[in-house]
């Protein structure tokens, strides 16, 4: 049984996931700190009084908390923003792949390298 389980977690990637969840929420953390301690103070400042969270829209009983929802949307923009940058310094782009080219019996796209078509079987001539 423990054979099988260590099976499963190798072959599933289960242990990947779980890595990367963690490293996932520790770079949550130095993504909030940068938009709440960097960024979200310059925002504050330049905005009017600083309070545009707070404001609402009060038509009849209704009230509309439109400052919450444009700090959430900032929020998910600037994070966003902020993620990918740190992707982009952390992943470097590898080697683009090979144009795939065409089968000429099936038409489907196959490798470049390859001697027999993966879909028809068709032996490829040089």
């Amino acid at each position: 049984m423990w054979r099988d389980f260590k099976t499963f977690l190798i072959k599933q990637n289960a242990l990947a996931l779980a890595i990367a969840v963690v490293i996932g929420v520790a770079l949550n953390g130095v993504v909030q700190a940068i938009v709440n301690d960097l960024i979200m103070p310059v925002v504050g400042a330049i905005t009017p009084k600083g309070e545009w969270q707070t404001a609402t829209v009060d038509i009849g009983l209704v009230h509309l908390k439109l400052g919450d929802l444009a700090g959430a949307v900032l929020n998910f923009f600037i994070i966003g923003l902020v993620a990918w940058w740190i992707s982009k310094v952390f992943i470097k782009p590898g080697e683009p792949a090979a144009p795939a080219k065409n089968c000429p019996y099936c038409k489907m796209a196959i490798d470049p390298a390859a001697t027999r078509c993966p879909h028809c079987t068709s032996a490829l001539t040089a």
